[in-house]
Order: structure tokens, then C-alpha cells, then sequence
């Protein structure tokens, strides 16, 4: 990767872009940044410049997701099996087909969303499940060792739970404060990035505070069922991005 002025720019707008939906949804929607970053260099690359820059969000997102926003029985159920799916994703990463997995994932979460919309949009609240738990956690880690895209799983449980927007920002934030951190050795021994891509990663510190803030400010703007609605639409948009990395990879 070359670092050029084009380079910093579009990575600066990158990872201001994914720590804004951090701060303002909590997490699990860092793909909605990748297509900018993957002007400018390849998803791996773009996926190594990500993995320590993730922690350094985390570390911010923390001063304004604290533990009184954790749903603390989901992180019990949910943690467990991230760990174990960063795990698998690790491997899955080295051997099989990323666009295989990105297809299936996106075909999943349509149909989740689909479903939503066919009942009239509305939230239809459903009781603690620890088997979908473990199932969400477990394919979450999956999919966020995969393709930093662990936000369509987690949602799919924690949305019916109907939390309340602060809880549900709050747990999202903390399980992904967990994930991340685990998956950030196994990324870098994956891409092992070179000086340049470590030279942008400080460029790009600065402007995490200040989206994670500015995401937050919006999410103390929206009610409960705008935060719903857009979580919602912020589903589908990550659906068909990772449904078009799957069917653009096969047609290349």
C-alpha cells in the first residue's frame, strides 16, 4: 500500500464514518466503512489497518457506554460463544471461502429484516433465549473474524428483545469491546501490516473521539423506535454490501 495524500484522506473518512456508528449505535457496523477504505487499498489490508484501530475505539466508547447500559444476562450468554467463534473464524479465514461465507450472511440477514418488515415494521418483543444466544455470539465471532461484519448476528438477537436504546447500545458496545480485542492479534498475524499501514493507523487516531461523540450526540437525539428503524436499515445496507464482496469476488 502507498501512502498517499488520497490514501490518508480516504482512510481518515473511513474510520471517522465506523467510530460514528460506534458512538451512535453502539457498535457491530464497522462494514459500513470498508467500502471507503477498499478504495484505496484491499479488504485485507483495510481489515489489518482496522483490527488495533477497533481497540482504540473501544477504549473511547467506554467513557459513554458504561456498565449500567450492559444487559449483563445477554453479555453472559453471548460472550461464551464469540470467543469460540473468533476462534473458528481464524481458521475459516485461512482456509475457506470468504465469499461464500459474506453470500450466506447477507442472505441470513435479508431475511431477518424481510421478516420484520412483512409483520409491519414493528418490534415484536420475544423472551431471553440462551440457545439463540450462544448461536448469535458463536456466529457473530464468526463473521467479525471474517469480515469485521459481526453486527448482523447480534442484532438479529438482541433487536426482538425490545431493550431500551440505551442497554441495547451499551451491550452492543461492551461485546464488541470483547471481540475486538481478541480478534486483533489473530488479524495481525493474518496480515502482519507494513510500515505505511502502521504510520496511517496513528494518522487516524485522532479522529476517533470525535466521531464516537458525535455518534453519541445522535443517539441521545433519536427515540426509541427511530433507533430501531435505523438499526434496522443499517442491517440491510451491511446485508447487500456483504452480498455484493460475495458475488463480485465469484464474478472477477
Amino acid at each position: 500500500m502507498e501512502l498517499t495524500i488520497a490514501t490518508i484522506l480516504v482512510a481518515l473518512a473511513g474510520v471517522f464514518l465506523i467510530s460514528f456508528m460506534r458512538g451512535a449505535f453502539g457498535g457491530g457496523f464497522a462494514i459500513i466503512g470498508i467500502p471507503l477504505l477498499s478504495l484505496v487499498m484491499d479488504p485485507v489490508t483495510a481489515g489489518g489497518l482496522l483490527a488495533p484501530l477497533f481497540i482504540a475505539m473501544d477504549l473511547v466508547a467506554l467513557r459513554y457506554w458504561r456498565p449500567s447500559t450492559w444487559s449483563k444476562p445477554d453479555l453472559a450468554l453471548l460472550l461464551p460463544g464469540l470467543l469460540i467463534g473468533i476462534g473458528i473464524g481464524y481458521l475459516l479465514f485461512r482456509i475457506l471461502d470468504h465469499r461464500a461465507i459474506a453470500i450466506m450472511m447477507a442472505a441470513i440477514t435479508l431475511i431477518f429484516v424481510g421478516l420484520w418488515f412483512a409483520a409491519g415494521a414493528k418490534v415484536t418483543i420475544r423472551p431471553r433465549s440462551s440457545p439463540k444466544a450462544v448461536t448469535a455470539g458463536f456466529a457473530s465471532g464468526i463473521t467479525t473474524m471474517v469480515a469485521h461484519s459481526g453486527g448482523p448476528p447480534l442484532a438479529m438477537y438482541l433487536l426482538p428483545l425490545g431493550l431500551s436504546k440505551e442497554i441495547y447500545a451499551g451491550t452492543t458496545s461492551l461485546f464488541f469491546t470483547v471481540g475486538n480485542a481478541v480478534k486483533a492479534v489473530p488479524w495481525l498475524l493474518l496480515v502482519r501490516p507494513t510500515a505505511p499501514v502502521w504510520i496511517l493507523m496513528a494518522v487516524c487516531l485522532p479522529v476517533i473521539p470525535a466521531g464516537i461523540w458525535l455518534g453519541w450526540r445522535l443517539h441521545g437525539r433519536l427515540d426509541q423506535r427511530q433507533l430501531y428503524r435505523a438499526c434496522y436499515g443499517l442491517l440491510v445496507v451491511t446485508a447487500l454490501k456483504l452480498l455484493w464482496d460475495g458475488v463480485s469476488g465469484y464474478l472477477a
